[in-house]
Formats: structure tokens, sequence, C-alpha cells
């Protein structure tokens, strides 16, 4: 710690800290474009000019607060006259070239070029001569740009090399000439390429699906949680009336920092378009309008006349805890055990420990090494992949896959695609060993796609043997990691909505059902099922998009979507958040817990709640873990089991398009042109 004198006032600081750090610690505000914390220092801008006094006396003139770091007995002064004529001048230059959009800018209302131009601007200008002009680039089909606003704070084309990965964005030409491009002019094409909106200080960058739709100060805020993936991203919703307009990042250092994914950012408007807003039922082969009562009258008549051990359930991707809850119960007072949440054919079972990111994200700032087994980390978790490539930059961090040789934006050592590996590995017949041996906290993450087919919970327990062998695990570390790819996986599963003993598993549900041995197949918002018609089994769909569960239905009940009710989710790490409604369900559909709340009505079955509070707390006393108060922490180490040699497993690749993982991004405008835009730029 050193001790610095900030205006005239004494404060002790972490030695290192550059002035600008030390200044928002002391809460003394310092103007600033080019600076950001996540960044990488550049010092383009000059807006944060301070004046400095050390033991030689007063700096011949301001220096840039970024670039300096603090030392004992440091005096800075961030109010003088010098300071704030550097302020103004610096301020006069960016302002020299720029347009007056401002009644036509969507950054108009959150501008950081308008904040700061009220708060240190000179008020008029000296430049009289043209204003600079720059042709806008073509960034794909989120990023709008208008490059005469740039101010070459350069925050994207850091942002590119540093988190994103990519390199996608530079800068050509120098001093008057300068500007920023993408790489041959192409469309961005990183996972994350929308966060460049949030980070631009000015309007040269901003959202084009977004574009001229509202301003701020009209839109409800709702702080929530993303369910695109299993990651738990912070989010916040901006509404106006019934309609979503965006999707903007929290910040949450444990989880997504304050990034999103372009998923995330991008999805909204597919929660308008192909939205089931009333019931439906199957008439001559077509489905048609009915109303609840009809709605709620067959199926409690389909169900009543089906044998338990023919009703099957499965949960999708998208649902909360409290409504697959809810179905369990339903299903337990039936005396049905076929139900499961695993749509993609996973095997994974067990206690908690053997399925979730022990790890936790932000546990890879500790490890010393990865091994990454059947996931293909850039699509299942973009967020997770910026970590690690943040970490690879240590030149001792060394990074083994085993799976799929895909681009994941760093550097690894492709140890192959058979499963069989970790068992030569296991038996040190292999020559990334060596570095596993050297490692004294490694990661191991081990994908969906690992733990598919029969043999899955045997090659689980290899690796666990592994995890034990190489220090993934040790008194001190537990590197053991298994990454979801669905939002409500971990929370299903915690709640043991998968069948023990009797009960069957998603793939003998879908060989039943195709093969006629099923009376009644109700899908909770499962939409990822590759299933055809099927006249001799009656489909109940719960669900809010007309999708793959839909067109296979005889029955159909309209559910809200996420943002359309509160629910808890458990990401991949085992943290429960909850999502909170930002906006009303749409037409006559209900919210998924009271849905199976009014069958089980119809049915004269007592499911043990009437709202939403009595099923939390039921929940929660049956299942502490659910509660999202109690302070998150790790859990114990898996413990080792019994395990055989491989017998013809595979990996399997779970997620085909990254733009088309779910119901919502399939019904997205805005995804559907983005996943179009890659396909054109492939095949030129």
């Amino acid at each position: 710690m050193v001790n610095i004198k900030i205006d005239d006032k004494d404060y002790e600081v972490e030695d290192g800290l550059a002035i600008i750090q030390a200044c928002e610690i002391a809460g003394v505000e310092v103007p600033r474009f080019c600076y950001h914390e996540k960044l990488s220092i550049a010092g383009n801008c000059r807006m944060c000019l301070v004046d400095v006094e050390d033991s030689r006396g007063l700096s011949p003139k301001p220096v840039a607060s970024c670039a300096m770091q603090v030392s004992e007995g440091l005096k800075i002064y961030t109010k003088s006259e010098r300071v704030k004529n550097a302020q103004e001048g610096a301020l006069e230059f960016l302002l020299m070239n720029h347009p007056l959009d401002c009644p036509i800018c969507d950054q108009g209302g959150e501008c950081d070029l308008q904040d700061q131009s009220m708060a240190f601007g000179y008020g008029s200008s000296r430049f009289d001569g043209d204003k600079r002009a720059v042709e806008s680039k073509d960034m794909g089909p989120f990023i709008k740009t208008e490059m005469t606003r740039c101010i070459h704070c350069t925050r994207c084309v850091r942002f590119s090399s540093e988190i994103s990965g990519n390199d996608e964005i530079g800068s050509i030409g120098r001093g008057h000439d300068m500007e920023i491009t993408t790489y041959l002019n192409q469309a961005v094409e990183s996972e994350l390429s929308g966060n460049v909106i949030d980070l631009c200080p000015v309007g040269a960058l901003t959202s084009k699906p977004y574009a001229f739709s509202a301003r701020p100060w009209e839109l409800n805020k709702t702080e929530t949680i993303d369910i695109m993936d299993a990651m738990g991203s912070n989010i916040r919703i901006d509404s106006k009336g019934l309609r979503v307009m965006r999707v903007l990042p929290r910040l949450n250092e444990d989880i997504n920092e304050e990034w999103i994914t372009d998923k995330t950012r991008f999805f909204w408007d597919g929660l308008n378009n192909q939205r089931i807003d009333k019931p439906y039922k199957r008439v001559d082969g077509i489905l048609k309008p009915t109303s609840w009562k009809s709605a709620l009258e067959l199926a409690k008549e389909k169900i009543s006349n089906s044998k338990s051990e023919k009703i099957s359930a499965l949960s999708g991707d998208l649902v909360d805890i409290e409504s697959i809850y809810a179905l369990k119960k339903l299903m337990k007072n039936i005396g049905s055990d076929n139900f499961d949440c695993r749509q993609d054919g996973s095997r994974i079972s067990g206690p908690p420990e053997r399925w979730l990111f022990n790890s936790t994200f932000n546990g890879i700032e500790d490890s010393d090494g990865c091994l990454i087994i059947g996931s293909d980390i850039r699509k299942e978790a973009p967020l997770l992949n910026s970590r690690l490539l943040r970490k690879s930059r240590d030149d001792e961090y060394k990074i083994g896959v085993i799976g799929f040789n895909n681009d994941l934006t760093f550097d690894f050592n492709f140890l192959g695609e058979n499963p069989s590996i970790v068992e030569d590995i296991l038996i040190e017949n292999n020559n990334f060993c060596n570095d596993l041996s050297s490692m004294k906290k490694p990661l191991m993450i081990l994908g969906q796609g690992a733990l598919i087919g029969k043999d899955a919970q045997n090659f689980q327990n290899i690796c666990i043997e592994l995890a034990y062998k190489f220090n993934f695990i040790n008194d001190d570390w537990n590197g053991f990691n298994v990454l979801h790819s669905a939002a409500s996986r971990a929370g299903a599963m915690s709640i043991g909505f998968f069948p023990s003993g009797k009960g069957m598993i998603t793939e003998e549900i879908i060989s039943n059902y195709n093969n006629n041995k099923l009376d009644l197949l109700y899908l909770l918002g499962a939409d990822e099922l590759n299933l055809e018609k099927n006249d001799d089994c009656f489909v109940i769909y719960q669900g809010h998009h007309g999708d793959v569960g839909a067109q296979i239905a005889d029955l159909v009940f309209p559910a809200a979507a996420f943002c359309e009710q509160n629910g808890l989710y458990m990401n991949t790490e085992g943290r429960v958040q909850e999502s909170i409604r930002s906006t009303f369900p749409l037409g006559e559909a209900k919210e998924n817990w009271e849905i199976i709340y009014l069958l089980a009505k119809e049915m004269s079955i007592d499911i043990g709640f009437s709202n939403l509070n009595e099923l939390r707390n039921q929940l929660i006393e049956e299942f502490p873990i659910i509660n999202p108060y109690r302070e998150f922490e790790p859990l114990p180490s898996p413990k080792k089991d019994e395990f055989n040699k491989l017998n013809g497993h595979q990996f399997k690749r779970i997620i085909d398009s990254y733009w088309q993982t779910n119901s919502i991004a399939r019904a997205s405008s805005n995804l559907s042109k983005r996943n179009n835009y890659i396909k054109e730029e492939n095949n030129r």
C-alpha cells in the first residue's frame, strides 16, 4: 500500500494502481474515453489528464492518469486550472470533426461524449473549417456504423484482440487519415462482437436491429438473467409496453464480468415471432384454437385413460426450476417415473459435484493449465472461452483438447478425436502427460458431447480417476468441471428430474414413442427432439413458440417465455439466480407452473401449492440447494467410482448451429440474419 494525496485529501491505495484507478477508489471523477478497466492502456484520448507532484516538484505538464502508476507521497490534482484547460482543449479537438448528429443518433441520452462535453467541455469551438468525413463500414447484421463519429479511442480494436480473440477490428492510416475498420472489410464473426456497441463511447458503433426504435428514457429496465446458455449471465432487459426492445449486460465479476454473447444481446425479436398465444387441439389432423376449459378437460381425459407406465414427460432447455418441480410432482401423483430433463441424451447422474463446474468461472484465474474433453467451448460457452483466451496468454499455461479441433481463438495442443486418448493419458502413454505432471491447479472441462451414449458414465468415471491422478483434484483444488449448454439442465438435475430405478430415460422414451409403446407424452418446452408425428401417442406440448414440439402435438398449452414470468435457474457452476418478469405473457398464455397447477386441479390432484410463493417455499424446503439467497459455496470433490475399458464410446457435437439452439433463437429474425450472413461469407 502507498500513501497519496488527491486534491489535498489523504488516501491509502494499493501499490501499482494507475492514477485513474486510485481516483475511482477515492470517488474522484476523472473523465476518459479510451480507458477501460478490462482493456489494455492506450492513452489515446488525453481526456484523463491530471497534474501530479512528487519529490521533484510539479510535473512540467499534465500527465495521462491512465498511463502513470501511483507511488509513495504522490500528490494528484484533478481540478486545477491547468487540468481544466487541458481537458477543455482535448474535448475541443475531439469535437472539431464530430458531426452534429445528436438528434438522430441512437447513442443520444447515454453518450459519454455528450455527458463529458457538458461536464468538462469549453462550451464553444474555435474551429470553423470543413469537418472530416469517413465512409461507414459493413460490420455485419448486428453492428451499425457511422465512422464519421469515431473519436479513435480504439476500445473496439483492443476488445477484438484481447477479449474476443478474433483480431477482426483494427485501424488503418495515420493522423488525419486514420480509420477504424474490419479485416479486409468483412463482417465481424465473433460471438461476442456486440459488446463493442457498449464499449463505444460515441455513436460510431450502435445496434443495427435496435436502430431508431426507442430512446433510453422511454424504456422500462428490468435486471434479470440470460438463459441462452448455461452460464447465467446477468442482463438488463429494456422493454416498451409488451415488447422487449433490447438486452444489455449487467456487471457480475463472478459470472459474465460485463460482457454478454451476441445471441443473448439480439434474441429479443424472437419473443414476438411464431408465438403460441392460445390453446390448440388437433382436429382432423389440424391444430385449431380452443378454450382453456376444453383443453384442460381433454388433457384430463387422455391422462386418465392412459396407463401410468405408458405416460412420459420431457422438459426443455429454457424452463425454470419451479415449473419442472411442478411437473415432477404431477408425474409422481399420476404414478409415472418416466421423466427426464436430458433432451440431448446425456447420461449425467449422481450427486451435483459429478455434473457441475466445480472450480467456478473465477477459478480459471487460479488455474495453471487446462484439459478440454468433448466440448466445443466456443459455441457452448463463448464467455468461458474468452476467460480461457486471456489466461492462455501466459506462456506457462498449457491447454490440451480432446474431441473437436475447432477454432477456439487461442492456441491449444490438439490431442486427437478419440475418447480412448483419456485412457492413454491415465496410463501415461501420451506426450501431454509431461505438461499435466508439471501443473499444480489444472482444469478439466468435460462437455456434454462426451457424456452421451451407453458408456458415458463409465467414461466420466475414467475422467474422475484421471482428475485424481494428475492434480485436477487435490486437497486445495477441485478442477473437475462439467460444462452444460442448457440453462435449465443443472436446476432440473438438482431436483431429480431424471429417472431413478425403473423409469425411462430420454433415449428410451423416444424409442417407445417411435415404436407405439407410449400412450401419452408431455413435452414441457422440449423442442430439441427429432420426433415425427405419431397418431398412436397423444402428445401434450406446453411452450411459448410454435416450434418442433408444437408441430407434433395433439394438444398445445400456451406458456409464458422466461422474461414473462419469475423463475429460478441454476447455472453450470451451481449458482441459483432468479429471472425477473419484464413483460407480461401474450394473449391467453399462462405461466408454466400455473398451467400444471390448473391441470392437477382439473384432475382432482392435490399438488401441494396454489401460488408461486407456496410452490417456491415447498421446493426450497425439499431441495435447500435451490435457495437463491443461500451463500454460494463450492461443492466437495466427486468420489472415485469403478470403471471399465471403453467400448466404442464416441463424442457427439451438441450444437450444430450456434445461432439456432432453441425455440426463441430460431424464431429470431436477428439471429437468422446472422446465421445466413456467415454462410454467405463462407461461400464467397
